[in-house]
């Protein structure tokens, strides 16, 4: 072992954590690191994977002491772990996840566990989600072929506490008394120096997924354990779980487990694992695809066969109402098999526009969706053959059919997610805020600078002597509070509230509440409501009209309308853009969905705006003299994200039209904008 390696007697701990575009949950996680290091020699080490975002300002700002190496590039999760454990001088070594949140106790429990356990390798605690339910991955088992097929199938999760079936996520074993167990999480992962130093440091061979298991193997060859030490509780607002759907976290996660088995396994076992997991790829991307177009599908299929299933039966009522005989239409196939389908698809595609699909949307989106489509319906319909027409109240009727119908399906749903039917009514969020009187009001602000509608209830003081004039009661009464004022989201005050009762509240309301913190002095607040989430957080930032979903689509309809105009006179007006061949690729690119016709202008500094795909334009093309400081570049961006509408681009556009073969938009960079500036 050299001298660089050799640990530092004087210093305890070293903490190392990589982050990658995480930086207020990372600020969180560091304020928590802080506090439980308050009576332990610690240094902490922060490996920025290249975020281009406030990362690396917040830590050089709030946390000056902070160790931190910035990369380049993304190197990885291993291999920027592996940067840091080259300058750790700490006796134990703590690999700690970003989005963490770790109890002021934390340390000295786990360091002290681990100098009263000599055979101790490696040590994980008990995790939680961000609504407090308990993170199963916590401690897991090795990726055997039978464990491997169990999890594939999922018969895991339908027999979760099951020795045989749940061998992965060790179901069965108390999840609230310490075990031996095969796998740690490299979301909290606590070595000796000396440990790491004899099985090696983490497989670089890895990007994401699987090296926590690979290191875990390692201890335990190296004739060590694991140990699951539940004794203390930390938040992980991104469990395993997070885009657990997607297909490239299926890929991804399997991937990983082939490299494990061939790097581990010899022989038979090795053979028979790598076949099981090469089948499990296509089977859980197969299932993922399904899933995923299931979810973006079914709401526009119900409607559509509802809506179908209405025509036929007004048409056969019509029929008896107007001619007397229900079978009047029925000879006519072109009705039921291209009129039908051509008015609803019109219904749908119109309501789906105006966000009636959306996640939010509201009974005026649905109806204005299906006024809009009539009217289109209705004016093409003058255009049909003869033989293509029927009667104009087949479509009014239908119409009329068509708003039932979507309005009753999106209440079905409602009832199941929410368990009611009010869909279009926004749910009620009776926010309760834990802190002293003067924080409480600071964050309280916060919300109301991030146009969060909520319902605020109240205050909790977390001392016991409290000025009732001002406060709903004290901590302790919190259940019975949050109960009686049915408050349905809690946001703690980090400067006032340790974070160990932060934890031991969270556990104890359990999931049904949703949680914030707020850390001391910063402007975020910061929660998840599912560790299926990737956490979330209230800035106080400008609300964007940019990022409204109806308004990025009308975007990228109109990218698209822009596109097919451009491509028809491009006879004509080619003949003076100034790149030909630029022009027509751009033409492409943008039908393609990889560029938009007009974005953002550039400089050499991210800035906390909603993301745009490359643009051909830029908010700055149509002045003719462009600024040079990159606080008004800034703020021209700014405005067009906060104010726009499907008239900003066509202005740029308009302004800028000889610029539209550019390949990309000239950066103009800090450096030179601050030379610039001085040379004024």
């Amino acid at each position: 072992m050299s001298a660089k390696e050799e640990p530092n007697i004087d210093m305890k701990l070293s903490v190392i954590i990589v982050s990658y575009k995480v930086p207020y949950f990372l600020e969180q996680a560091l304020s928590s690191v802080y506090k439980a290091a308050e009576n332990i020699a610690t240094e902490i080490i922060v490996i920025d994977n290249n975020s281009r975002d406030e990362t690396v300002g917040i830590i050089k700002d709030k946390f000056p002491e902070v160790i931190l190496i910035e990369n380049i590039k993304n190197t990885g999760f291993a291999t920027a772990n592996n940067q840091g454990i080259e300058i750790a001088v700490g006796e134990f070594i703590l690999f700690l996840n970003p989005d963490t949140v770790v109890r002021e106790d934390t340390f000295e429990k786990v360091i002290d566990f681990m100098q009263k356990t000599p055979d101790a390798g490696g040590l994980g605690v008990k995790m939680i989600d961000g609504t407090g339910n308990f993170l199963p991955e916590s401690k897991r088992g090795f990726p055997s072929p039978q464990v491997a097929f169990y999890k594939t199938f999922g018969l895991s999760k339908f027999f979760p506490k099951s020795k045989w079936f749940n061998q992965y996520h060790l179901g069965y074993l108390d999840k609230d008394k310490i075990h031996k167990v095969d796998v740690l999480s490299g979301a909290f992962l606590l070595i000796p120096r000396n440990v790491l130093n004899e099985t090696g440091y983490w497989d670089e061979d890895y990007f994401m997924y699987g090296e926590d298991i690979d290191l875990s193997y390692r201890i335990k060859k190296a004739g060590y354990n694991n140990y699951y030490f539940p004794e203390t509780t930390i938040i992980h607002y991104k469990g395993e779980s997070t885009k657990k759907g997607s297909l490239n976290y299926v890929i991804t996660f399997y991937e990983a487990m082939i490299i494990f088995a061939k790097k581990h396994f010899l022989g038979s076992k090795a053979g028979m694992l790598i076949l099981m997991l090469k089948f499990a790829i296509y089977f859980r991307a197969s299932l993922s695809l399904i899933s995923r177009l299931g979810k973006r599908i079914y709401l526009f299929l119900a409607d559509a066969i509802f809506m179908y299933a209405g025509m036929i039966i007004i048409k056969n009522t019509w029929a008896q109402i107007r001619f007397h005989d229900p079978t009047y239409y029925d000879n006519n196939l072109t009705l039921i098999y291209f009129s039908f389908p051509f008015y609803i698809f019109f219904w749908i595609l119109t309501t789906f526009l105006r966000g009636g699909y959306d996640k939010h949307a509201r009974t005026k989106h649905v109806f204005t969706g299906i006024l809009l489509g009539t009217i289109c319906i209705t004016s093409i319909y003058a255009l049909f053959p003869e033989d293509l027409r029927s009667s104009r109240m087949l479509i009014l009727l239908g119409a009329l059919w068509a708003l039932i119908v979507t309005y009753f399906n999106r209440s079905i749903i409602s009832l199941y997610k929410h368990n009611t039917i009010f869909w279009s009514k926004s749910i009620q969020r009776n926010v309760v805020i834990v802190g002293d009187f003067k924080e409480s009001n600071r964050v309280l602000g916060l919300l109301h600078q991030t146009h969060v509608k909520i319902n605020f209830i109240g205050i909790v003081s977390p001392y016991k002597d409290y000025n009732p004039n001002d406060v709903l009661g004290s901590l302790d009464d919190l259940k019975h509070l949050a109960t009686a004022y049915k408050a349905t989201e809690i946001i703690f005050c980090g400067k006032d509230i340790s974070f160990e009762r932060i934890i031991f509240w969270m556990r104890k309301l359990g999931p049904e509440i949703k949680y914030k913190i707020v850390p001391q002095h910063s402007t975020y607040i910061i929660g998840s409501n599912s560790k299926n989430s990737s956490g979330e957080l209230y800035a106080i930032d400008i609300s964007f009209k940019i990022a409204n979903s109806i308004q990025r689509r009308n975007k990228r309809i109109l990218d698209l309308v822009y596109s097919f105009i451009f491509l028809l006179s491009s006879p004509l007006i080619i003949i003076i853009i100034k790149n030909k061949l630029g022009f027509l690729k751009n033409i492409i690119s943008v039908i393609l969905q990889k560029k938009t016709w007009v974005g953002y202008s550039p400089v050499n500094q991210n800035v906390n705006l909603p993301k745009l795909l490359p643009s051909v334009l830029t908010t700055t093309d149509p002045l003719k003299i462009k600024p040079q400081e990159y606080q008004t570049i800034h703020r021209i961006n700014l405005f067009y994200a906060k104010d726009y509408s499907t008239n900003s681009d066509l202005e740029i556009i308009l302004k800028a039209w000889r610029k539209l073969g550019r390949q990309s938009p000239p950066s103009l960079t800090v450096s030179k904008m601050t030379a610039n500036k001085a040379k004024t």
